[in-house]
Order: structure tokens, then sequence, then C-alpha cells
């Protein structure tokens, strides 16, 4: 992979970067918009950039690819490579976009890193970058290719076809393409991308989960309205306006589905466990596994504040009904009723069958928790997965 020259000089220096990676991408991100001010209008997510949130995931990806490298010289770090792969694929980023992205970022480090790089230096993060590029593109051509689309053709009309108020902040918009085609196909637990035209012209993106599984008639996006910390930031822009301004018969652009999280073809036993919001792909792998007739042991675990605040509580209990070997459990901090837990989640009495696949999907101090619950259960680390809502900021210490 890396070749030895560059190994030693990455290894070298990497103390040096790392300290200042922050620094770097920060200066790099103002160069980018500065230069292609449409990019933050129409691609990137403008409310992770004011939190800094997406800085610190190129920062936390770019240090973790060349700690790999240096450690692992001859292997790649595919996991964190094919969940990038797949969100840049459903946003429909293109080749040309990495040569944008390197002009500016080697400019930041320049700047910031002044003398110490070197033209060794230089040469030995250039090829880190290009490694990491060249892996990227060659898995999202793939993917594009596997969908049948020119790189980068993503995007169709849908039209919204029915909407349901679940709880006081979360909706779900029932979706069709609006030609009339057949929705494409998608596995249990992919999300889509769907763009939005706001007030100010801004054609902002978001990505939201498939809530229904493959098999459904209909397509379904449950959107949970952002609220910014009082005082520290704002509302979220695509989820407001969503809930305020989308109705029936208004049309939304669309990405083809994408997504590594998928439920595999297993017979083994499944456990589910979710928070908040994060019980959409859940759901369409319940979906998926009563419609297919799962005969395993399903457990389904899911957290939230209150019952009134857990989205699609109802579809929970009657998907799980629908097998013939699936128990569901739910934990509230507030009001929880007969057969709840109070609190936070948590395994200590609920059985974990040999072999099970778990998934996992909701804030990250809760899938740390669950993670370290299941391994002390016996769960294998391999058969542990999970997906991040936003800047994946866990990376591979999951």
């Amino acid at each position: 992979m890396l070749s030895e020259q560059s190994t030693a000089t990455v290894r070298a220096t990497l103390p040096a970067v790392g300290a200042a990676i922050g620094d770097i991408t920060e200066l790099f991100y103002a160069k980018l918009f500065a230069a292609h001010p449409e990019l933050l209008r129409d691609l990137f997510n403008r409310g992770n950039q004011n939190a800094g949130l997406q800085k610190r995931a190129l920062a936390g990806s770019i240090a973790a690819f060349a700690t790999h490298l240096v450690a692992h010289p001859d292997q790649r770090p595919d996991v964190m490579l094919r969940r990038i792969a797949h969100k840049h694929a459903s946003l429909g980023v293109t080749r040309d976009q990495y040569r944008v992205v390197h002009r500016h970022l080697f400019e930041a480090i320049a700047e910031v890193l002044g003398e110490a790089v070197t033209p060794e230096v230089a040469a030995a993060w250039d090829e880190v970058y290009w490694l990491m590029a060249n892996a990227l593109v060659a898995i999202e051509e793939r993917l594009y290719a596997g969908r049948r689309v020119a790189a980068g053709d993503v995007w169709r009309e849908w039209t919204v076809t029915g909407r349901t108020e679940e709880t006081a902040d979360c909706t779900t918009f029932r979706i069709a393409p609006t030609d009339g085609s057949p929705a494409p196909a998608h596995l249990p637990g992919q999300y889509v991308s769907v763009q939005v035209e706001l007030p100010d012209g801004a054609r902002q993106i978001r990505q939201y989960s498939l809530s229904t599984a493959p098999g459904s008639p209909v397509r379904a996006i449950t959107v949970k309205r952002v609220h910014g910390p009082a005082g520290a930031g704002p509302d979220g822009e695509v989820s407001h306006h969503l809930h305020a301004r989308v109705a029936v018969g208004d049309t939304l652009r669309v990405s083809l589905p994408h997504g590594d999280l998928v439920l595999r073809d297993s017979a083994a036993p499944v456990l589910l466990a979710s928070a908040g919001i994060g019980c959409t792909p859940m759901l369409s792998m319940l979906e998926h596994l009563a419609d297919t007739g799962h005969g395993a042991p399903v457990t389904v675990l899911h957290a939230d504040r209150s019952p009134a605040d857990h989205p699609l509580r109802a579809d929970h209990r009657a998907l799980t009904h629908k097998l013939a070997d699936a128990t569901a459990r739910f934990w509230y901090e507030e009001s929880a009723g007969p057969g709840d837990g109070a609190g936070h989640l948590d395994l200590a009495d609920v059985p974990v069958a040999p072999g099970t696949e778990a998934y996992l999907c909701g804030p990250l101090p809760f899938m740390r928790s669950v993670r370290e619950q299941l391994l002390a259960k016996g769960v294998a680390a391999a058969d542990i997965h999970y997906e991040v809502f936003g800047p994946d900021l866990w990376l591979t210490s999951a």
C-alpha cells in the first residue's frame, strides 16, 4: 500500500500533523468554500459546518487512515472506507471533486505547517491522500455501476403521497417516484439523501433511513425535527423545512438508496438496538424479518425520552408480534409504563442467544454503551454493526 519511504516519513510526522489537523481542516474548508461557495450552499451540511462536526470527521478520517497505513502497510481500513463511500455515493460525489479537495487541503497543510512541509513530507502525505481518495473512488464507482447509473447520477424527483405525524417532533413522509417508475430496490437498513430548496435559495441535503422493508409497496422516511441547543446553534434547516413546508403532493429530490449497515442474509439470531430516531433503519430490518418469516430469535430493544417521544412505537410492537420467536423491550427516561424499563437501556437481564448478529443505531454514547454490554455477554465484535447519523465521529474506535 504505502511505500516504505513514505511510511517512514508519515510515521515520523504523524504526531505533528495529528496535532495540527484541526487547524488544517478549518483552513481547508475556508479555502474550499471561498473558491467554491456552491459546495457549502448545495452539498455540504451547513449545520454540521457551523457546529464543527464535519471538520472533526474529516480530521478523524485522515488521521485514522494514515495511522492504519503506518501500523498495517499491507491492509486498508475497508470498514471506514465503505461507510464514507456509501455516504459519498448517496450525494453523487465524483472523481473530479477529489482533485478540488486535494488542491485546497494541501494548500492548508503547507500554510499551517510552514517550513516543516519539506518536499519529502509533502510527497509522503500526498501518497496517503491519493491512496485514500482512489480507494474511495473505486468503491463509489462500483456502487454507481451496481445501480446502472453514470457516476454521480443518483438524483430523481419523488412525490409525497402521504404524511403522518408520529410524535410532536417526528413525521413520516411516504414517497413515490414522480414519473411513475418503480421505486429503486434497497436493502433493509439503507438510507436516501433528500435535497430541498430553502428560502435563501440553498439546496441543502440530508440523509434519512428508509423505514420500510424492501418488499413494502411504499417507501417512507421518518424525519425528526432537529432543535439546536438553547443559545448554542440553529435548528435543523432541512428537518424544519420538511415539517413546516412539505405537504402531500409536493415533490422532493431524492437519491438512490445507499448505506453499508444492512441486514445480513443469515439464519442467525438477531438483536436490533436503537435510541430515538435511530429506530428507523431498525424498523426496516424488523419488517423484512417479519416479511421473510425469520425463525431464529429476534430481540428488539429501544431507548427514548418517553413513550410519547418514541417514533413508530406501535410499529415496533406490531412487527415484533409477527415473528415466531421475538421479544421487544423499551426503556424510557421519563414516564416509563408497566413493563417498560426506566432510564437507560440495560442488558443485564436481557437474554442474548449464542451467535447473535447485533445492529445498533442511535447517539454515539448509546451505541458505545450497548456495544460494551454486548461484548460482555459474549457477542463477537465482528457481529456488532452500527450506523451513525451525520458525520462519523466514532470511526475505527467502534
